[in-house]
């Protein structure tokens, strides 16, 4: 990767931000479902955006594929949005998240005393999402038995609640997600491939955020927004860390940057997750000669063999100093109140205190120790 300037967080992206702002302003929904799509603005999505404009007025069944977290859902909801169907509800089901027996109930509904436990009439999604679209994620992961019945669904637009014999209409945008490769679950025989040539109408592939590396930093910049609103922070990233955000793999994509971004919002520093993808951007070796960062121990012969246990425990060691210290500092040296923080025993603290060379003259006073060298 090429070097980053170190702009503040403002400087990047400012049209971009500006649209996560007018948003705000307008009071337009700013969750990942409404509003990221429109932030996801690079030269790799844009493809993406225009085939949505495109099979959004059509009825025709879409397959989003992508890998975890890239934001197949984000995509589905910008369909349904666009739309004629907008107006009606928009409903997810996630296909891994329920045992077989209990997705058809989901999905098709059930009479009163089709199973043990039926004590009443349930209609399913594919009649609660009537006229509407009906997302099917992780669709690769459906029982063969219930992709014959989908199937039908598809073909003939009608299906029966289970334990029922009356048969309903329906009329439902389908659009199914997958990050599983279905073309060898079709030669292993675990996907039927007339499901598959029958869903596979509209493919679009929703490329991984490394490859939209330009839009870390608004995406950022909105879920700071959001997470600043939801906790009642004022929590900033600063442009070392942001450059680091950049720079990083991200192997779950949008929804790790999320998580990352929501981490430094209820922490209330930037710190520990900066140490951790700095760490990982080193191939799990903390940054060397970095001012309150991890720092590798040099070894005199390059060529004497490595102890991987001494370098995981060096780590985790420095990591722990950097958290420690930052926690510290911001409850200004009140020990009793980090602890409870770290979620640690008083006790404890102080031993990884002298430990990571944060030694306390008198733990009972209450002045602000000085920091000095570990022995």
């Amino acid at each position: 990767m090429g070097k980053y300037v170190a702009y503040p967080l403002h400087f990047f992206a400012p049209q971009t931000r500006k649209v996560a702002t007018r948003m705000t302003q307008q009071g337009e929904p700013t969750d990942m479902s409404d509003a990221l799509l429109g932030l996801c603005n690079s030269g790799k999505m844009q493809p993406i955006r225009d085939l949505v404009s495109k099979v959004a007025v059509t009825n025709t069944t879409v397959l989003l594929r992508g890998e975890s977290g890239v934001g197949k859902e984000i995509v589905a909801r910008a369909i349904h949005k666009a739309s004629p169907r907008a107006a009606k509800q928009f409903l997810k089901v996630n296909c891994a998240a329920l045992p077989g027996e209990l997705l058809e109930s989901e999905l098709f509904g059930h009479e009163k005393g089709a199973f043990t436990g039926a004590y009443r009439q349930k209609p399913g999604k594919f009649e609660a999402a009537d006229q509407g679209t009906l997302l099917l994620d992780e669709i690769g992961e459906m029982p063969l038995r219930l992709q014959a019945k989908l199937l039908h669904v598809l073909q003939d637009g009608e299906f029966s609640r289970v334990g029922g014999e009356k048969i309903i209409d329906t009329d439902v945008r389908l659009i199914a997600a997958t990050n599983r490769d279905l073309e060898a679950s079709m030669r292993i025989h675990q996907f039927r491939e007339d499901l598959y040539y029958r869903l596979n109408v509209i493919e679009i592939r929703v490329p991984p955020l490394r490859e939209r590396r330009e839009e870390i930093p608004v995406l950022v910049d909105h879920f700071i927004r959001k997470f600043n609103a939801q906790y009642g922070r004022t929590v900033d990233v600063p442009a070392e860390t942001l450059r680091a955000f950049v720079e990083y793999q991200w192997p779950g994509n949008i929804r790790e940057l999320e998580n990352a971004v929501k981490r430094i919002v209820v922490l209330g520093s930037a710190r520990p997750v900066h140490v951790e993808i700095v760490s990982n951007l080193n191939g799990g070796r903390p940054a060397a000669a970095r001012p309150g960062g991890v720092v590798l121990e040099a070894r005199p012969n390059p060529d004497a063999p490595i102890s991987l246990k001494d370098i995981a425990r060096q780590a985790a060691r420095d990591a722990e100093r950097v958290v420690i210290k930052d926690v510290l500092d911001r409850v200004h040296w009140n020990r009793a109140k980090a602890a409870r923080l770290l979620q640690i025993s008083y006790k404890a603290l102080l031993y990884k205190i002298v430990q990571c060379g944060l030694v306390v003259h008198d733990t009972d006073k209450e002045e602000r120790p000085k920091e000095v060298m570990a022995s």
